[in-house]
């Protein structure tokens, strides 16, 4: 196997890792609770900050962004390591990327029953492209503000990376024109992640934040 893709496997395996460990479960059985049993029954950050508080919540989302961008990182170090070219490493970061969040949403820990990803998605944009994180945040906070639907705001957010990007490669032409295709597939993992809160939206029953389960 030569080094390039080498470089790709171990930047695949680790970004799995990463990305499968399940902070929010980790945090809620700190406080003697298992928050799969509780709300939407996910792991992810939402479910944690509706049954646990703001504080939990917020840590549960700061740990899954960092495990995203620490699988950048990671792969964009080994890529260095083992003497990999731009173009290569911009591959074996976005890898890495992607076996984050597909670690996130399908922890083989938990029978690949995991979060939605949003927040390791973010961790993931952080470390390759910044101004996105900021443009897709923007996104999220006006349609969270104006509908008070969590999922809504993330669906929403993640089908704006795409065209973000777009633009992002338009003035940045000797960027990885690969940027664009994990920008793609990464809006494809969470508005699949998220077909059951869009049936509830259409049906009118999806919860906004901060109103009581009944």
């Amino acid at each position: 196997m030569n080094q390039t893709y080498l470089g790709y496997l171990f930047a695949t395996i680790v970004g799995y890792l990463l990305g499968s460990c399940p902070n929010g479960l980790i945090v809620s059985k700190s406080h003697g609770i298992d928050v799969r049993n509780f709300g939407s029954g996910n792991i992810g950050a939402t479910n944690v900050l509706r049954v646990l508080g703001h504080k939990w919540g917020y840590l549960v989302f700061a740990l899954d962004s960092l495990k995203g961008l620490l699988a950048v990182v990671f792969a964009f170090w080994i890529s260095v390591r083992l003497g990999l070219d731009d173009s290569s490493q911009t591959i074996a970061a976005i890898l890495a990327g992607v076996a984050c969040i597909l670690g996130h949403s399908f922890p083989v820990w938990l029978r690949f029953k995991g979060g939605k990803g949003v927040a390791t998605s973010a961790g993931v944009l952080l470390g390759l492209m910044p101004l996105a994180v900021v443009s897709v945040f923007i996104v999220w906070l006006v349609l969270f503000k104006t509908t008070r639907y969590v999922s809504l705001a993330s669906i929403g957010a993640a089908l704006a990376l795409p065209i973000f990007v777009t633009v992002y490669l338009h003035f940045r032409p000797e960027a990885e024109t690969s940027l664009l295709i994990f920008s793609i597939i990464i809006a494809a993992v969470v508005v699949w992640r998220h077909r059951s809160n869009i049936r509830r939206l259409l049906q009118g029953k999806e919860q906004r934040f901060g109103q009581q389960e009944l």
